[in-house]
């Protein structure tokens, strides 16, 4: 191991010391401690005590009968834990832990949820670190030390994206496929609106990204369908209430209402939803869900008749990824901790950062503004500085200032997604960029050590996009 790598493992584990420890911390102080994990839990205890987890006075009983510490007042609770909104495979994945009791439950969550975001950071680094070492621990760091709330508040997202970024990696380093189909299948199951684009992708590649994509939906049905049997013998109305559920948290004034006058500036969990800057102009469904769909649709639409008409490689498909995990987070219903996603861009801004030029400059600047903009500790400082401001300006320019100040994430995850989409249908167009000229047989069977200049950088790229192409067969 180099110096430099050295270094970057031991600044990633400082990272991961930081979000774990100070996350710890929060967690015991926070009046509503792992609130994100209990309503997951206590859903899961709700099913297998043969009791209807999507109908609110039965999932309050549970809670109300097992929970001792810090029981938070009823209306925050009504609006928090006792409205589920989970698809039943979150509880088939829980149920495990809800055999338990919470103690021990919980820690083990906060255990996976660490390790979980820490081995992610590590893969996206790793495979960046080959092009830019320096810029890739700096993003992987930035995104690892600003995960203190999703660890005390013990979100799914935490486990849902680091399954999500093991599967990409292992498909795409062709490397431990089993593991990769599991982890993405499971990270699908349980939030299919962080991981269904990324899995898309692999499905629209073709070749054997393909036949990975199919592997993992085959897994994917298999617990979908059991989860589904458990849940219908339990509650067999439960589409019907899930779906009141969704209408009550996302109805105006509700929990999950993207309205920006809903104090949102203050949620250390925001909205990050283009509905989110949408509504500031006008706060009405019919308006900002199409006008969020004609903005992200079109994007969307390029970024699929691009990945089909071209060739894939390992480097094109991390420009693809990049692209559609910050375009992904904007059509639907995400908050702040889904943006963790954003790890699955690090390979991608080393690789143009490596490459030199203006494009570089911009992928690390978009990227670091990103990764700033949706870390816990700067949301928590901006949150200190709004908390006495009161939106409601009127015009056009005032509502433009006040969504800049208090809904930054949207407009920042919407320009990286364009960038990011603009690099890809490039580069697709002239795929001379990413090819080696030289044949199979000059290619070494080692890779050669990291360049110091930009041209020999941009060739260890093109060696990588060669040996993607050789067949199977023909590789050392």
């Amino acid at each position: 191991m180099t110096r430099a790598r050295l270094g970057g493992v031991l600044l990633l584990l400082l990272s991961s010391g930081i979000f774990i420890s100070w996350g710890a911390s929060l967690e015991r102080s926070m009046p509503h401690r792992m609130i994100d994990f209990k309503a997951v839990y206590y859903g899961a205890r709700c099913l297998l005590q043969h009791r209807d987890p999507y109908r609110q006075s039965e999932l309050q009983s549970v809670y109300l009968a097992e929970e001792h510490d810090h029981t938070p007042e009823l209306s925050q609770l009504s609006g928090i834990v006792t409205i589920c909104v989970n698809l039943p495979t979150v509880f088939i994945f829980i149920a495990p832990l809800a055999m338990l009791p919470w103690g021990p439950a919980h820690m083990l969550w906060m255990a996976m949820t660490g390790a979980g975001l820490t081995i992610a950071a590590f893969l996206m680094w790793s495979v960046g670190a080959k092009r830019a070492p320096g810029v890739s621990v700096f993003l992987a760091c930035m995104v690892l030390a600003n995960c203190e709330y999703i660890f005390a508040a013990g979100n799914t997202a935490g486990i849902v994206v680091s399954l999500c970024l093991v599967g990409a990696w292992c498909f795409l380093q062709e490397r431990l496929a089993a593991v990769g189909v599991i982890c993405l299948a499971i990270s699908l199951a349980v939030k299919p609106q962080v991981a269904g684009l990324v899995w898309f992708y692999f499905l629209l590649a073709g070749g054997i990204c393909r036949k990975r994509a199919l592997q993992t939906l085959a897994v994917t049905l298999v617990l979908g369908l059991a989860a589904v049997v458990w849940t219908s013998s339990v509650a067999p109305r439960w589409m019907q209430e899930l779906h009141s559920n969704l209408v009550e948290t996302t109805a105006h004034g509700g929990l999950n209402d993207p309205e920006l006058n809903r104090a949102g500036n203050r949620d250390p969990d925001p909205v990050i939803d283009m509905q989110a800057v949408v509504g500031a102009f006008r706060d009405n469904p019919q308006f900002y869900n199409p006008v969020t769909y004609l903005i992200c649709g079109p994007l969307l639409l390029v970024w699929i008749l691009v990945t089909l008409r071209s060739h894939s490689s390992p480097a094109t498909a991390w420009l693809a990824l990049a692209a559609v995990a910050a375009l992904s987070l904007l059509p639907v219903y995400h908050r702040h901790h889904d943006a963790k996603l954003l790890l699955l861009t690090v390979p991608a801004c080393a690789l143009l950062w490596a490459e030199g030029g203006l494009v570089g400059w911009v992928a690390v600047l978009v990227n670091t503004a990103a990764v700033v903009l949706t870390g816990d500790i700067p949301l928590a400082i901006l949150g200190m500085l709004t908390k006495d401001l009161h939106p409601g300006p009127t015009g056009l320019l005032g509502k433009i200032a006040m969504v800049a100040v208090t809904r930054p994430i949207p407009p920042i995850l919407l320009t990286m997604g364009i960038f990011y989409l603009w690099v890809y249908v490039r580069r697709m167009r002239t795929p001379a960029g990413f090819t080696d000229v030289r044949s199979p047989e000059q290619q070494p069977h080692e890779p050669e050590p990291l360049a110091s200049s930009a041209r020999q950088e941009r060739g260890l790229s093109n060696r990588f996009q060669s040996l993607h192409a050789i067949p199977d067969g023909e590789r050392g």
